[in-house]
This record gives structure tokens, C-alpha cells and sequence, in this order.
């Protein structure tokens, strides 16, 4: 196999070429082997081992063996940006994994790259699902794509565009001619599964698709949206010819039994329905759940039903008498996902809590945990023969558990530079900016690189925030934890814990003593700055919170998030002293300088300007042709920019109320907007993987920097990738060079 000596580092990295491709060199390490290197590797050994890979330039496939390759991705595993802007033109690094390297400005022309692993352009991943035949996975994630890959090569056939939102759902035909997509924007489409081209779109749900299934005779097809609501489709026509209302939340998973006559739905609202799949009647609603029901499953032999959900917990129903026969407990967070073996033998799990956990489902006992993924797991799904699991996470990866030989293969891995947040520090010149790598950069505004990437999170970074003497950047994680870091320096000043999900708004109090964050656990947390203490924490929310912003004054707090409720609090009493009820989830708040407005952004795809001394909406902003994640007041509180995710960016008249502007560049949802300190520069960061700066009075763009892993990477003749690979790595920077 792959068994070597293993020299202490020092003697290992000056060996000669020679004796290391006959140990080192002789074959890709495997998994086991790396993880046993990577923590011998101190600063010292990496750059040995940089240096073993420039002695490959020049030498023969033969002559390097694997020695390259090997020692790319021990260093790549130690420092995913160790090999940035070093050049390693006509060296031999056969076989390096490089899917999570960052290489901007690395020269890799005329390089040997053969059997190397390159990430794909796609994001987090919500649902997949195999081909009845097993050769074939389709996937849908946070790019709005549809893609179709063949399993035995890792080859895509297909990447299916059309949705411009999140993808949440996929699902074969049972013939395997068609794909069905359903998506956040409302839309379901039906592919060719031979030609990749869009058959039909349905469009009758007013709010997010969550699920599709369709019939074992592929005549009907059923949906679940945030509407309540399920409907039938006639696959033929494109008609909706039923539509099932009962659920009082949104409807987030179907499944149909195998011989086609029960549907049944899990839902928002903790409970279960049972329905005539033929007739569409209900049944009965099936009890027990003390959170939203996530997922939901009907065993291939029609005995069982399961259902798993937000309480952490998993319910295994009867499915002709509605009785509630076994809770299976494990997971310590959110079940996202569930899904059973063709041989109704075998139960997956997984969620937030990144494991899936295998179960007999008959007795409910324990089996396996598999331990793959660094971030909450979307989807799991089985072959049709039972003999491999696949599971989908927002960590951009799929993989494979194979039940025959027990091993876990990534067969796909992901990447997109979305950018989450972005905030500006005037005094230094440095825009911040966050997203789904984990870190957060600092830009220099004038040469427009990046001159600091930040690395304390375990996961993606979901908000920044720069104190308003620029001199602390806070940023708040899908972790839970908050970081704190010296903008100036770069370095890593403290943590904040105590959030108990993801951390999602952060804003700081404009005496610099505090700042206020904001939870998916639903509660809103003040901070002491100088000791990291949390002094208080206010409860009053139902659901996920995604902004918080507080009065110049620093007294009042205003939070919004999914409960569809604006609050407003007292900031030295800890109460809440006004509510703000609104009729769809709200993305955003902001106060002015000024302290006299409020700011309020939906999903309705308008912005509401409030007095706050008043106590009025004085304005409701209409022009946005989609949802707004964004908004932001001038310093002077004299201009609001609102960014959407129609790809556009609006600034609005305070006083009037009316539009002075559209910024129009973006390719992709605008996630974040911030003012610089004089209010002449707007900064927007979006899931194009790009930050723009905007000049506020003409609304020309001024700068454009690219956030993507392989900027301006050389790749002029290199050997051993395809087209195909070739394409991918231009889509992530990379350039030949007549393009340099």
C-alpha cells in the first residue's frame, strides 16, 4: 500500500528527488497518512516543503513520480494559501488536492498538473438525487443551478440555468427522462435529462418551493411551499389540478408511498398530514413534534413513516394507523434531512450538527456516524440499489458512502467566493468584506488587492461590522462565536461566546464601549468590547434574527429577522418598547446618524422609512423587483442605498422618498451595502464574488475587486487537465497569457 518510513521533516525535505520518488513519491498518499503528517509541519518544514516542490520544475513525470503532488497537498492541508504568488512553471505536482487552495497570482505555466483535483463553480448544495438507473446525481444549490453529473467519472453533463433563486429541490422522473427543480423563486422547471434544455416552467405557488416528488407513473407531480400550501401538477400539461391547504407554516418536505396512494407533508408548524394522494382528501394530522417538521420519509415497504425536524429529535409513525411508535435521539441540533434504505432496512440522518448518523429502522438502534463534513448537511440520499449514500452540505461538497467497502469518496467539491457583508473603515483606506470561505478580507482600496485574510472561524462568516473608529473589525459566524480583530494589524484580539446558533447581525455602539449581536438562537446579546463579557441578553423574538443596528445616541436597539417583527429596545432597561408587525420576514434594519429614522427591508420587495420620533412610516419604497438582504443611511441621513437581490442597487431621497438612483453591474444578488465615512463612495458586496465602489453622485462605478481563489493564476500551457478543467479554473481567476 502505501506504507513509507517517515523521516523526521527536516531530513525528509533535503533528500534528494531521487531517493524521495521512491518513498514519498511512489503514490498519492491517502487520507490516513496526510492526517498524520499535517501536524508534524511547522513554519520551517512548510517552506521545505515548498522548496521539494520548485526541485520538481523542469524534471520528467518519470523522474518526479508523485513527490510533487504529494507535497502540494501536505502544504496545501497546513496553509491553504501557503502557495500563493510563488512560481512553480514546468514543475511536476501530479495528483495535488487542490479544492480548498487559495493560488492568486501563482505561476503554474507549463506545469504537469495530471490527476489533480480542482474544485467545481457551484455553492452550497440543498438537495440531490440519483438517477433510477444510479449512473447520474443532480444537485441543486445556492448558485440558482441545476447540474447533472455522471458518478463513474465525476464528469458534468449538464448545469441547467433558468431559477434566480436558491435551488432547494430536485427530483428524477421515474423513467429518468426528466429532472424536476424547485426553487426559492417560486418556480418549478422540468429538464431533458438528454439534452439539459427546459421542458416547462409551473409557477401558481405565491412564496418559496421547499419539496418536489413526483409519481411512480410520472403523470403528477407535488410541490411544497412557504405559501401552505400543496399542489398537483399534471406532468403532461404544466396545470395545476389541485391545490391542498390545511398546514398553517410553511410546508417543507413531502414523500408518497410506493404505490402511489398516501402523501403525506412535514411542516413549519410541528405537525404531520396525511393525504389521498388520487383524491387529494385529508386524512389526519399526525402530533408529537415540539419544532418545525423538516423531513419526512415513507419506507419503500409502506409500513413506515418518518419524520425528523428542529426539535433534534426523530419519529417513527405507523403509516396506516397514525401511531406514534419510536422517538430515536442523537443529533444535538437541527435533523435537516432523512432518508431510508430501498430495503426499508437502513435510516439516515443528518443536520446542522454536520453528522449523519445510520439507524435500524426497525428497531431504532444506533449504527454509525459518518464524520465528512465541516459544515450542516442539506440532503442525504441512497442509490437505487441501496449500496451507496450520498449526502450534500454547505460545505460545497458531496460524498459517497459506499455500505460495501465502508468508504467515504468526495466525489464533488464546490467553491464560490460569495460575498456575504461588506463594511469600510475610511481611516485606513481598507474595505472589509466576508462570505463562505471562512475568513474575512481586508482590501486596500487604492491598489484594490487584498493585503490581510483573517482565519479564526470554523465556518462561513455570515457578518462583519467595522467600529465607527474604524479600528475593530467584529465579525459574527456561522459558528456562534464572534471574532474580534485589529483592523489595522490584522491580528486576532478576542472571542465572543455565548450564542447558542449562528450569529447573523452585528453592529457597534458609537462610543466604541459595546456591540450588539444577533442569533439564529433567536435572543439579541450586548458585549463589553475591553472584556468580551456578555452583559445582557434580550428575549422577546420567535424566530431567526438577520439584523440589528443602534441609535447614535447608543439608547435604543432595533432588530428585525423571521418572525416578521421589527422590535425596538430600551438599551439601559433591557425592555422592548415597541413592536413593528409586518405580513412577510424582514432582512434588514438600519437607523440613521441622525437618529430620526428608521429603515426597514423585506421580502416584499420594498423598504419602509419610519420616524422614529414620530412613530410614522413616512415612506414605503417601491422599485426593487426582488427581495432586499441591504440597506444603509448616508452619514449625513440624507440618502438611503438599498441592495437587492434583483441585482440592483437604489438610492433613495430621505426627505421625499423618491429614487435618485439605480446602480446597475452586479451579476448577481447585492447581499451588502455601506456608505464611507464623507458618503461619497458606496461599497456592495455580492454573490457575484465581487466588491464594486460606486461614486454616490454620478453612480458610476469605480472599482471592481474579485474575491475568487485562483486570481490572475497563470496557467498558460499546462498539461494534464481538460478543456472542461481548463474552463472551470478561468471561471476562478485563472488566466493564460494573452489574457494577463
Amino acid at each position: 500500500g502505501n506504507y513509507f518510513a517517515i523521516a523526521p521533516l527536516k531530513g525528509f525535505v533535503s533528500e534528494s528527488l531521487e531517493v524521495l520518488r521512491g518513498s514519498f513519491g511512489r503514490s498519492q498518499l491517502t487520507k490516513a497518512v496526510m492526517d498524520l503528517l499535517v501536524p508534524m509541519v511547522d513554519v520551517e518544514g512548510k517552506e521545505g516543503i515548498i522548496k521539494v516542490i520548485e526541485r520538481t520544475r523542469g524534471r520528467s513525470e518519470d523522474e518526479v513520480g508523485y513527490v510533487g503532488g504529494n507535497a502540494a497537498t501536505l502544504v496545501l492541508k497546513v496553509d491553504n494559501t501557503a502557495l500563493e504568488g510563488k512560481d512553480f512553471s514546468h514543475a511536476v505536482v501530479k495528483g495535488t488536492d487542490f479544492c480548498n487552495a487559495s493560488l492568486r497570482f501563482t505561476n503554474l505555466s507549463e506545469t504537469n498538473l495530471i490527476n489533480s483535483i480542482f474544485p467545481q463553480v457551484f455553492g452550497a448544495i440543498f438537495s440531490i438525487a440519483f438517477s433510477p438507473d444510479g449512473r447520474y446525481l443532480a444537485m441543486g444549490d445556492s448558485n440558482c443551478e441545476v447540474s447533472l453529473w455522471q458518478i463513474a467519472n465525476n464528469q458534468q453533463l449538464f448545469n441547467c440555468k433558468g431559477h434566480n433563486d436558491w435551488v432547494r429541490s430536485v427530483v428524477f422522473s421515474p423513467d429518468g427522462m426528466m429532472l424536476a427543480s424547485a426553487s426559492f423563486d417560486r418556480k418549478i422547471k422540468l429538464w431533458d435529462t438528454r439534452t439539459g434544455k427546459c421542458l416547462k416552467s409551473l409557477y401558481e405557488h405565491n412564496n418559496r418551493i421547499n419539496s418536489v416528488i413526483i409519481s411512480r407513473d410520472s403523470k403528477v407531480l407535488a410541490s411544497a411551499s412557504d405559501d401552505k400550501t400543496i399542489k398537483l401538477w399534471d406532468l403532461q400539461t404544466g396545470k395545476c389540478v389541485r391545490t391542498l391547504h390545511g398546514h398553517i407554516n410553511s410546508v417543507e418536505s413531502l414523500a408518497l408511498s410506493s404505490d402511489n396512494i398516501i402523501l403525506v407533508s412535514g411542516s413549519i408548524d410541528q405537525t404531520l398530514k396525511i393525504w389521498d394522494f388520487s383524491t387529494g382528501e385529508y386524512l389526519r394530522t399526525l402530533y408529537g413534534h415540539t419544532s418545525s417538521v423538516r423531513s419526512v420519509a415513507i419506507s419503500s415497504d409502506n409500513k413506515f413513516i418518518v419524520s425528523a425536524g428542529g426539535d433534534n429529535v426523530i419519529k417513527l409513525w405507523d403509516l396506516k394507523t397514525g401511531e406514534c411508535l419510536r422517538n430515536i435521539y442523537g443529533h444535538t441540533d437541527c435533523i435537516r434531512t432523512i432518508a431510508i434504505s430501498p430495503d426499508s432496512k437502513t435510516l439516515a440522518s443528518a443536520g446542522y450538527d454536520k453528522v449523519v448518523k445510520l439507524w435500524d429502522l426497525n428497531t431504532g438502534k444506533f449504527l454509525k456516524n459518518l464524520q465528512e463534513h465541516s459544515e450542516r448537511i442539506m440532503f442525504l440520499a441512497f442509490s437505487p440499489d441501496g449500496k451507496t449514500l450520498a449526502s450534500a452540505s454547505d460545505d460545497q461538497k458531496v460524498n459517497l458512502w459506499n455500505f460495501i467497502t465502508e468508504e467515504y469518496l468526495t466525489i464533488l467539491h464546490g467553491h464560490s467566493s460569495t460575498i456575504r457583508c461588506v463594511g469600510i473603515s475610511s481611516h485606513n483606506n481598507i474595505i472589509v468584506s466576508s462570505g463562505g470561505d471562512k475568513t474575512i478580507k481586508l482590501w486596500d482600496i487604492h491598489t484594490e488587492k487584498c493585503i490581510s485574510t483573517l482565519k479564526g472561524h470554523n465556518s462561513r462568516v455570515n457578518c462583519v461590522s467595522v467600529s465607527h473608529d474604524g479600528t475593530i473589525v467584529a465579525s459574527g459566524g456561522f459558528d456562534g462565536t464572534i471574532n474580534l480583530w485589529d483592523i489595522q494589524t490584522g491580528k486576532y484580539i478576542k472571542i465572543l461566546e455565548g450564542h447558542e446558533r449562528c450569529v447573523n447581525g452585528i453592529a457597534f455602539s458609537y462610543d466604541h464601549n459595546f456591540l450588539v449581536s444577533v442569533s439564529a438562537d433567536k435572543s439579541i446579546k450586548l458585549w463589553n468590547i475591553k472584556s468580551g463579557e456578555c452583559f445582557k441578553t434580550l428575549q422577546g423574538h420567535t424566530d431567526w434574527l438577520w439584523s440589528v443596528a443602534i441609535s447614535p445616541d447608543n439608547k435604543i436597539i432595533a432588530s428585525s429577522g423571521y418572525d416578521k417583527t421589527i422590535k425596538l429596545w430600551d438599551i439601559e432597561t433591557g425592555e422592548c418598547f415597541k413592536t413593528i408587525q409586518k405580513n412577510t420576514s424582514l432582512s434588514c434594519v438600519a437607523i440613521s446618524g441622525n437618529g430620526q429614522y428608521l429603515a426597514i427591508s423585506s421580502e416584499d420587495k420594498i423598504v419602509e422609512l419610519w420616524n422614529m420620533k414620530s412613530d410614522e412610516c413616512i415612506h414605503i419604497l417601491c422599485g426593487h423587483d426582488y427581495w432586499i438582504p441591504s440597506v444603509a443611511f448616508s452619514p449625513d441621513s440624507k440618502i438611503l442605498a438599498s441592495g437587492g437581490n434583483d441585482k440592483k442597487i437604489k438610492l433613495w431621497d430621505v426627505n421625499s422618498g423618491t429614487c435618485l438612483k439605480t446602480l446597475q453591474g452586479h451579476s448577481h444578488w447585492v447581499d451588502s451595502v455601506a456608505f464611507s465615512a464623507d458618503g461619497q463612495t458606496l461599497v456592495s458586496g455580492s454573490w457575484d464574488e465581487t466588491i464594486k465602489l460606486w461614486n454616490v453622485e454620478t453612480g458610476e462605478c469605480l472599482k471592481t475587486l474579485k474575491d475568487r481563489p485562483y486570481e490572475r493564476m497563470n496557467i498558460t500551457g499546462v498539461k494534464g487537465l481538460t478543456g472542461a478543467e481548463i474552463a472551470t479554473l478561468k471561471a476562478l481567476g485563472a488566466v493564460e497569457d494573452g489574457e494577463m
